[in-house]
């Protein structure tokens, strides 16, 4: 059957996933090839010192993409679509989005980059001796609780940018296990939020006389496979302002940017692990079932696979950002001399000449702290550049401090658990943007982690491609076997990608330099503390 016969008959799976700065659409076939993809750009702003987004960037932005989306296809194959087989939401997880029972919001919808949160987080963690993430949920909901805003007691409906979305296509108040991994510490046996700490939780706030109780407010746990609802008609006017789309399609559970990222990498298997860099850059590594960390750590983050395995994430807030206000201003540059340039060749320029820099970036150091860095304990952020006078000050060397720092504080967390916790990884696999330019960034991640690395052919489609591959499993059913053995069978088998191993001279090159960046984050904290302006 081809491609547009496929989308006629509905034999699809359309995944839709709100990045950072995009939200992108990838609609695939019954097999998991990509068909179309449709694109919309956004940022957030920074409200009375709060990282947020607005309702109607969230709106703007959902109909913006679907639309993009629709365009393609028609320009592809001549078609429209009406429906489709299946459907996912996903979005950076973490954060915080409160309703009252009429579905009002409460506060700003405060996202992941937020760092407000120190005083909860701190609480929660003793109380539970399980890390608890500034950016985390529930240190949100907490720290509302210790600030007694007023607006808490009138919770209703408190959850994520993907389980709020999805809410509004299908009325229903759930969310993936990885999703809610980012939301409340889970129970990887049981396959939701883990009781104990739900009764602590809910022993904190007595006193506080809420007519709300921990899982009165929180979406309900599915885990991969699990039908999470239909398109409503209000959904499908909501996703599609012509009127096109039909009402009906089956939703799979959404999930969060790293249970999506896992996915499009091939790493749900206990063994596996992913590298996923952007605007934030994570790694996550999947244990066993019933392997444990030897003790709290407050650099990892203890998550999930979309189908309840438990993953060790190291979790860096912040990524590609400074990196790409650099390459525009040489793209300012490059115009004020004449030259016209177009960005996808500058970054590959960029990044390529790297690799002629000296291993350890020169004693060049740069931070790319446009927020607060959780890993290395900063509640805020400021964007670095700093060099001794006998430093290696080159085109070359700067751009590869940058490309390195971009991995700075992952390879912090991942250090804790490849050297100190001496978890077991098979295979590593990376994807983000970062990796678009062969042989640079995957080297550079092959040193910093001492082992190689893979990037797939499919690695630019990323998350969104992992939420309509979700929506595909949820349609195979209980015949596709567990996630892992469906993604390897059906998905994988026949994907091509691109491996390095680890240059020793690399290694010891970005080891100096992890030296140097643990030693240099008094200059950071000494810079967020100066500069107030």
């Amino acid at each position: 059957m081809g491609a547009k016969e496929n989308i006629t008959e509905g034999k699809t799976a359309l995944g839709i996933e709100f990045g950072s700065t995009r939200i992108k659409a990838v609609l695939t076939d019954d097999k998991g090839h990509v068909l179309a993809t449709g694109f919309h750009d956004w940022e957030n702003r920074l409200v009375n010192d709060i990282w947020t987004y607005t309702m109607e960037d969230i709106h703007g932005g959902l109909r913006g993409c679907y639309s993009s989306l629709v365009k393609s296809i028609k320009e592809q194959y001549g078609i429209v679509p009406e429906t489709y087989g299946a459907l996912g939401i996903s979005a950076m997880m973490h954060g915080i989005l409160a309703f009252d029972k009429d579905g009002k919001l409460l506060s700003p919808f405060e996202t992941w980059r937020n760092s407000n949160t120190e005083k909860a987080a701190d609480v929660l963690t003793k109380e539970f001796q399980f890390n608890i993430p500034l950016r985390w949920t529930i240190a949100h909901i907490y720290q509302m609780v210790l600030e007694d805003r007023d607006f808490v007691k009138d919770f209703s409906f408190v959850t994520t940018l993907d389980s709020f979305i999805h809410w509004e296509l299908t009325g229903e108040k759930v969310t993936g296990i990885g999703d809610a991994a980012g939301i409340f510490p889970i129970d990887s046996e049981k396959l939701d939020y883990d009781e104990e700490m739900v009764k602590k939780f809910d022993a904190l706030i007595r006193e506080k006389g809420y007519p709300w109780k921990l899982r009165d407010i929180v979406p309900k746990v599915l885990v991969a496979g699990e039908k999470a609802g239909t398109l409503t008609e209000e959904g499908a006017k909501l996703l599609d302002e012509t009127g096109t789309l039909k009402a009906g399609v089956p939703l799979c559970p959404p999930e969060g940017d790293a249970g999506t990222g896992m996915v499009a990498t091939n790493s749900v298997a206990p063994g596996t692990g992913n590298v996923s860099a952007g605007t934030s850059t994570f790694a996550m590594l999947v244990l066993q079932q019933d392997k444990k960390l030897s003790k709290l750590y407050r650099e990892i983050d203890m998550v999930t696979t979309p189908d309840g395995y438990p993953v060790a994430m190291s979790h860096a807030n912040n990524g590609t950002s400074d990196l790409n206000a650099w390459v525009n201003l040489f793209k300012e540059f490059s115009e004020l001399m004449g030259y016209s340039v177009d960005m996808g060749d500058l970054y590959g320029k960029l990044y390529t000449n790297s690799l002629k820099g000296d291993k350890d970036c020169g004693g060049l150091l740069s931070y790319g702290y446009f927020s607060g860095e959780g890993i290395t304990h900063l509640n805020e952020g400021r964007p670095l550049f700093a060099r001794t006078p006998d430093s290696k000050f080159t085109l070359s060397n700067f751009m590869k401090s940058h490309l390195y720092t971009s991995l700075g504080a992952v390879k912090l967390g991942l250090d804790i658990l490849l050297k100190d916790e001496k978890v077991e990884v098979k295979s590593i696999t990376g994807h983000g943007g970062l990796f678009k330019t062969k042989g640079v960034a995957q080297n550079y991640l092959a040193a910093a982690v001492n082992a190689p690395v893979t990037v797939m052919d499919t690695a630019s489609e990323g998350g969104p491609w992992g939420e309509a591959l979700l929506a595909l499993y949820m349609l195979r059913g209980k015949d596709a076997g567990s996630l892992g053995d469906f993604l390897a069978k059906e998905i994988f088998a026949d994907q091509s990608g691109t491996t390095v191993e680890p240059d020793p001279a690399d290694v010891e090159g970005f080891e100096t330099f992890t030296e140097r960046y643990k030693e240099g984050i008094a200059v950071e904290k000494a810079a967020v503390d100066a500069m107030k302006w």
